[in-house]
């Protein structure tokens, strides 16, 4: 995961939502998360999360998981790198062990964007999306992090990944890792009370068949460009693998 993603259209996740019988008879606080490629997960962005705390919540929580030990945000800026936590690694690693038994989210995302490189010299970046044109929900570890400096409390979350399916060994040919998709009848799985055998039964990588991939514009990786607008996720030319 490359540290970038999509969050969905507000009207057209309210529509999922409505069309879902598991959620309609739920209320959601929704704020309007407008991101079409967010870029850079060290800027800390706010993303929306649902919690095991507030399950039919969707909130907004900042991408790049800190630990009870960061005291401030300036201090959590130098931090190491938590915006991904491997599933292999994370009941072992410090910074997600006091969390991952208790404190699991689930991002709402359209899409999320991964490099693929067909030589040593060029990069195409892909956006990888619902088949069905349906929003995503990646499986994370948060926490509800004490900023010393302010009183506030902020939630903070990693995205949690699995080794690549086939799809993604294809497209995130370098790494061959992908995001944690958590299917949508397992989502009310992941965010209950689980144990660690439980926890680590659902972390694996999403089937094939689910997810498409198209390239987009190579122009999103250049240096000075914001590409938070809306032709960040359309499709630049045909498949190239």
């Amino acid at each position: 995961m490359c540290y970038r993603t999509a969050t969905p259209d507000l009207d057209m996740l309210q529509g999922y939502f409505q069309r879902e019988a598991l959620y309609a008879r739920e209320i959601f606080t929704i704020e309007d998360f407008e991101h079409f490629f967010c870029a850079d997960g060290f800027l800390m962005p706010r993303l929306p999360i649902s919690t095991t705390e507030n399950p039919r919540l969707i909130e907004p929580a900042m991408w790049k998981l800190i630990p009870h030990w960061v005291r401030t945000e300036a201090d959590a800026k130098n931090y190491a790198n938590t915006l991904n936590a491997a599933s292999e690694e994370i009941f072992e690693k410090a910074s997600y062990k006091p969390y991952i038994g208790k404190y699991r989210a689930l991002l709402w995302i359209d899409g999320f964007f991964e490099p693929h490189h067909p030589d040593a010299k060029t990069t195409i970046p892909y956006f990888i999306h619902h088949k069905d044109a349906e929003p995503l929900t990646l499986g994370c570890v948060y926490s509800n992090w004490l900023n010393h400096e302010t009183g506030e409390v902020i939630k903070t979350f990693s995205i949690i990944t699995t080794p690549a399916n086939e799809l993604l060994s294809k497209v995130h040919n370098e790494k061959k890792r992908m995001p944690l998709v958590i299917p949508p009848d397992k989502r009310d799985e992941w965010l209950s009370n689980l144990g660690k055998s439980q926890i680590q039964s659902l972390m694996t990588p999403l089937p094939d068949g689910i997810l498409e991939a198209y390239p987009v514009s190579r122009t999103l990786y250049r240096k000075g460009f914001n590409p938070n607008v809306p032709e960040a996720v359309i499709k630049a030319g045909d498949a190239l693998i």
